[in-house]
């Protein structure tokens, strides 16, 4: 057994088949991926990688599958489940590309669908067939995908994952901010096996006196998008890193089916090689666009501005026409709009105090609960649409409208 120091959890013991994954090279890749890309421009502290995040969901994991069995919740869920829950925890982030989640804004297969290569052959797939069953692999990889039929598969995917707990605490603590405060205990504790009200399944719920601590859940999710995933600086760096690798597949500098394989500074050297383009020198001399137009999505209520996130051919042109406009080179404006994301997702069953069970979804439960309708207001002021352009200048808002209506 090995006990690895954490700053964020203290102590994470890893035995058996759990410490031969975790020595496997494609974990170990992991080392050098930054869990929140390239926020440590930001944020100096935020170096931490994707390899302490999987060992912290891990760690979150494993005690709350104990005190599930503690708890004799786990009765009817087969020893292999909560062993391949644990083990999925694990390795849920394996597919990961260099600098986190930005390269699947440009198009990229999604990290979860690249991660099946990595489970199902190579080292990982031989230790989890040798280990644990046959279809180890293909049992996690449904798992990290959300598809399990598993009664634990809430606990990896979905409203609670453990893996949101983890990676909202850790980058708050990393980055020195105070914005991922989250009542764990409380939230884990909660936690049960119920059959769901509408399909009789086995499935991760929640009793209603975690309620408050599922807002607190809510609140740090927020906070950190806000203050830290969405911050102007932070999508200032990562949309001119999505410009730079895009133009790199384009030239054919690097191939899409190989950015899996890479570390963060070994895709930064991979660009580098034959002369580093302007972009990448900027992003590491920290010489970030500035902001040249921005509006909450608050203030764009009728406007369909979902493409940018989407259609990566079509912003690609009305940030070079922009360009054009203002005297710009292609490449020296960039538009930028996060894509779309639920900041709560609910949707598992509820236990209420008097032992019935109901579903808890986007809707809500009248007297009970109103979290969607205030995530929906949270989530309206902290997503915003941004031009930067590498000058400082300003570009009326109207404007800018008036170009994206017409891309």
């Amino acid at each position: 057994m090995a006990t690895l120091r954490d700053p964020l959890w203290n102590n994470i013991r890893v035995e058996g088949p759990y410490l031969r994954l975790l020595d496997a090279a494609p974990f170990q890749r992991l080392r050098y991926v930054r869990q929140l890309g390239l926020a440590h421009l930001v944020y100096p502290g935020a170096t931490h990688s994707r390899f302490e995040h999987a060992l912290g969901a891990f760690h979150l994991t494993r005690l709350t599958v104990r005190a599930l069995e503690d708890a004799g919740e786990l009765t009817e869920v087969p020893t292999l489940d909560r062993r391949l829950v644990e083990a999925a925890a694990l390795l849920h982030d394996i597919g990961h590309y260099p600098f986190s989640h930005a390269l699947e804004e440009i198009g990229v297969p999604h990290h979860e669908d690249v991660a099946a290569a990595l489970l199902c052959d190579g080292p990982v797939a031989s230790i989890l067939r040798e280990a644990f069953a046959p279809d180890a692999p293909e049992r996690i990889l449904a798992l990290v995908r959300g598809t399990s039929e598993s009664p634990l598969q809430g606990l990896i995917s979905g409203s609670i994952d453990l893996d949101k707990t983890d990676y909202l605490k850790r980058d708050a603590l990393m980055c020195g901010v105070a914005y991922g405060e989250i009542d764990v205990e409380r939230l884990r504790h909660a936690l049960c096996i119920v059959r769901a009200p509408d399909t009789g399944a086995l499935a991760v719920g929640i009793r209603e006196k975690g309620l408050s601590a599922l807002e607190s859940l809510l609140f740090a999710k927020y906070q950190m998008y806000r203050n830290v995933y969405w911050q102007h600086a932070v999508r200032s760096a990562t949309a001119m890193y999505k410009r730079l690798v895009e133009e790199a597949l384009h030239s054919g500098r690097v191939r899409a089916d190989t950015l899996v394989g890479f570390t963060d500074e070994g895709l930064l050297d991979a660009l580098a090689i034959g002369g580093a383009p302007p972009l990448l020198t900027a992003i590491r001399e920290r010489r970030l666009y500035k902001r040249a137009c921005e509006a909450p999505a608050a203030e764009l209520t009728g406007i369909d501005l979902e493409w940018i996130a989407e259609d990566r051919a079509r912003t690609r042109a009305a940030e070079d026409a922009l360009a054009r406009t203002h005297g710009l080179a292609p490449g020296e404006l960039l538009i930028d709009y996060p894509r779309k994301e639920r900041m709560l997702g609910l949707d598992l069953p509820l236990v209420t105090r008097d032992g019935a069970v109901r579903r808890l979804t986007d809707s809500g439960i009248a007297g009970a609960i109103n979290l969607p309708i205030l995530a929906e207001q949270l989530y309206q002021s902290a997503r915003w649409l941004r031009v930067f352009t590498v000058t400082r200048r300003v570009i009326p808002r109207d404007t800018v409208l008036a170009a994206l209506a017409a891309a």
